[in-house]
């Protein structure tokens, strides 16, 4: 959403304002006066409504005054980092490095089928609820502004219908009662699915005037959905970009006081201690990453990809590993490695796309190179579509070596179907791969449940069956791509997915050209 914002604005718009706001900050205006200026050029550029430009500039107007009293970035290099194809200036904050262990990369053994009859696994992946408690039926879901569906929206206009009950197409978020219907659905079936990832994004859209105590409220208010629906699953939850308030506002450790992150990462550890053993805490309240072993043999590693999110302005201070994340990483791979265990890596924001920085995601994309015989699966949110991508070796990019597994949304923001995963993977026996073997999507059809008053959450597809593979490994993933580029007809399949089952058009050359390499696109701005 804030990309669509910035995105609004321009290149040259955003370049005219970081040089606006940074020459307003060195004159020493008061707070309220530079407030008032933001307020002024955010509609001036036509980013936004009136209401909704008040509110942008009281939730980031501590941000923007701390990060632009500091910032010693010129506008070029602010805004080739904030807005895509803004162009490509030396920026210092792309030059850095994670340090790999001087222990040699064991031999690539490939993965091994499971003997018929092992011992499997389900686990249920649900991203990007996105939980709007002010949703309102009938009201106007066409409001031009980054929400809708809301109280304060009014009535649709003539000819136009409301919002839907369950949910709309339009730039609404999920209902209350929806979501309810979807945990109700989920316990009935909850015999087919062992634990689960929580992949964030919890709280609604409504970015201009969201509070900390909001967010707060949200997350413990799905805490106690989870713990009421599920009292006997395993909750392993990663943050998503919108948790914070103001959103994508995620300061590194070197912030401390009121501007610090802690009142967050606080709550998530007293909410994630439900299911998380006490050792994780730590590591929570630094960066909000931990690391656990459910099973002998097994880790999963929940990391923060807010550090490399491009929105996240504090990030222009000092990109650099923040909270060492990354270089902690690698410790406790080589220790899985070490101990010959295999590891799934759940996040929020895809390291292959552009929302991702460059260094980050590339130094992410050396680590999984390194790492590949142990970690055997990533898990991943944010874009609220269904995809995947695909990780190849830095030295031969035609072999592939890992999978990102990218879940639909609960949320129908927007004109989309709410969705969720449950994939079956490898299970817990002496040698077991943990790898993924299948997975299954499921969705609610907006259009014929507001129609009749019925929700009903079906099965979409089968990955194996849908996409005829004989696996779920890389070169299988690689496979398919390579099938899409020639079999039109696969391609529309994967694409319809993608949408979840909403009517999109056929992908025409340039859209396949576009869909194909970014599933090839472990890393974020690779131009390959």
């Amino acid at each position: 959403i804030t990309r669509r914002i910035l995105g609004s604005a321009g290149c040259t718009a955003c370049k005219l304002g970081v040089g606006l706001i940074q020459e307003v900050v060195a004159s020493y205006k008061s707070e309220e006066e530079i407030r008032i200026q933001i307020e002024r050029l955010c509609i001036y550029l036509g980013i936004e409504d009136e209401r909704v430009c008040e509110g942008l500039s009281h939730e980031f107007k501590d941000e923007v005054l701390t990060v632009f009293d500091k910032l010693v970035l010129g506008p070029k290099e602010v805004c080739s980092i904030l807005i895509t194809d803004c162009g490509d200036p030396y920026n210092p904050l792309d030059d850095w490095n994670i340090t790999l262990p001087e222990t040699p990369k064991p031999p690539i053994t490939p993965i091994k089928p499971p003997k018929p009859g092992s011992p499997v696994k389900r686990i249920l992946q649900l991203s990007d609820i996105h939980l709007d408690v002010l949703y309102k039926p009938g009201s106007n879901a066409v409001c031009n502004e980054p929400l809708c569906c809301r109280p304060d929206d009014g009535q649709p206009g003539k000819g136009v219908p409301g919002a839907g009950k369950w949910g709309d197409y339009r730039n609404c978020d999920t209902p209350i009662w929806t979501l309810n219907n979807l945990f109700e659905h989920l316990q009935q079936i909850s015999h087919q699915f062992d634990i689960v990832y929580w992949t964030g994004d919890l709280p609604a859209h409504n970015i201009w005037n969201q509070t900390r105590q909001d967010q707060v409220d949200i997350l413990k208010r799905l805490h106690d959905l989870f713990v009421k629906y599920f009292p006997d699953k395993t909750i392993y939850s990663a943050l998503g970009n919108h948790e914070s308030s103001p959103v994508n506002s995620f300061p590194p450790p070197f912030i401390t006081g009121n501007r610090s992150i802690s009142w967050l990462y606080d709550a998530l550890a007293e909410d994630w201690s439900t299911w998380l053993p006490n050792t994780t805490i730590s590591t929570i309240k630094r960066g909000a990453f931990y690391e656990v072993s459910p099973f002998r043999g097994f880790r999963i590693v929940s990391i923060n990809t807010n550090f490399c999110n491009n929105r996240n302005w504090w990030l222009l201070l000092n990109a650099t590993d923040p909270a060492g994340q990354l270089q902690w990483l690698i410790n406790i791979l080589q220790q899985a490695e070490n101990n010959q265990e295999k590891v799934h890596i759940i996040g929020h924001i895809p390291p292959g796309i552009k929302d991702c920085l460059r260094a980050w995601s590339w130094n992410y994309y050396k680590i999984v190179n390194r790492y590949e015989s142990t970690i055997v699966a990533q898990f991943f949110g944010h874009t609220h579509n269904d995809h995947f991508e695909v990780f190849y070796d830095e030295n031969d990019l035609k072999r592939p070596l890992n999978i990102a597994y990218i879940s639909p949304s609960v949320t129908p923001y927007s004109d989309l179907n709410p969705g969720f995963r449950i994939y079956t993977v490898d299970g817990n026996y002496n040698g077991s791969s943990w790898a993924v073997l299948d997975h299954e999507t499921y969705l609610l059809n907006l259009t014929s449940t507001n129609m009749y008053n019925t929700p009903k959450w079906t099965l979409e597809y089968s990955a194996k069956k849908a996409y005829g593979m004989n696996a779920l490994n890389p070169a299988d993933w690689d496979i398919l791509i390579t099938k899409m580029s020639t079999n039109n007809t696969l391609l529309n399949t994967f694409y319809r997915y993608y949408f979840k089952s909403r009517p999109d058009g056929s992908c025409d050359e340039t859209c396949k050209k576009k869909v194909l390499c970014a599933l090839r696109s472990g890393r974020s701005h690779d131009e390959r």
